[in-house]
């Protein structure tokens, strides 16, 4: 309880294992396990389904080939490439957001997802990636073409899971510094969980927690 007390009054962005075992006083390894032990506990909270305007994309982590030594560089990683990252594909709608570890971004791959996960009669809203080539079929699409320099279209766009994807990168980036692809999922739904209760205060924010946790 007192783990879950801490964890859950903290800023967005989260909490390192290095930071939690000092404040705690308990090994790093330690304090690593009781941080995974509350991620898994979280995923059971993540959304399951949308409706209405229905904003999706995706993101590419880890695989920065400047902070490797020459010798572990791995060449052709530039844009799309999943030589050394990650894929990461998200949903938002209504305030609230999913987010899924993919293998590619291939149509087949994309529509599954949103078919699955979007009700019927919703609006999906995309950027102009060709994955999304065939979502027309099964949904209103909005399709607005960042390439073009279009990032509005009919007061429709992409800017609010966009803006998760900073809020994911940062935290990644600031407070963990690194994420295998083995626990990403984990990571991602644990910023999935800040996300879609930012509107809580912290009282009810932790008290939902620990009924997860528990």
């Amino acid at each position: 309880m007192v783990l879950c007390n801490l964890y859950f009054h903290l800023p967005q962005k989260g909490i390192s294992s290095h930071q939690l075992a000092r404040d705690i006083g308990v090994t790093q390894k330690t304090a690593w396990f009781m941080l995974s032990r509350i991620r898994h506990s979280l995923r059971s909270e993540k959304a399951k389904s949308f409706n209405g305007d229905t904003q999706v994309d995706e993101t590419y982590i880890g695989g920065k080939n400047h902070k490797k030594s020459w010798q572990k560089r791995v060449e052709n990683t530039q844009g799309r490439s999943t030589k050394t990252k990650a894929v990461v594909f998200g949903l938002l709608s209504n305030g609230k957001v999913s987010t899924e570890i993919v293998p590619n971004t291939k149509g087949k791959t994309l529509t599954t997802i949103i078919k699955n996960m979007v009700k019927r009669g919703s609006i999906v809203i995309s950027d102009g990636w060709k994955g999304y080539s065939e979502v027309h079929k099964h949904y209103e699409h909005k399709s607005i073409p960042h390439t073009r320099g279009q990032y509005v279209k009919d007061n429709s766009h992409t800017n609010s899971i966009e803006g998760f994807w900073s809020l994911l990168k940062r935290g990644i980036l600031g407070i963990y510094h690194s994420v295998s692809p083995k626990h990403l999922q984990l990571y991602c739904d644990e910023f999935s969980f800040r996300y879609n209760t930012k509107d809580f205060d912290e009282g009810n924010r932790f008290n939902f927690a620990f009924i997860l946790c528990i």
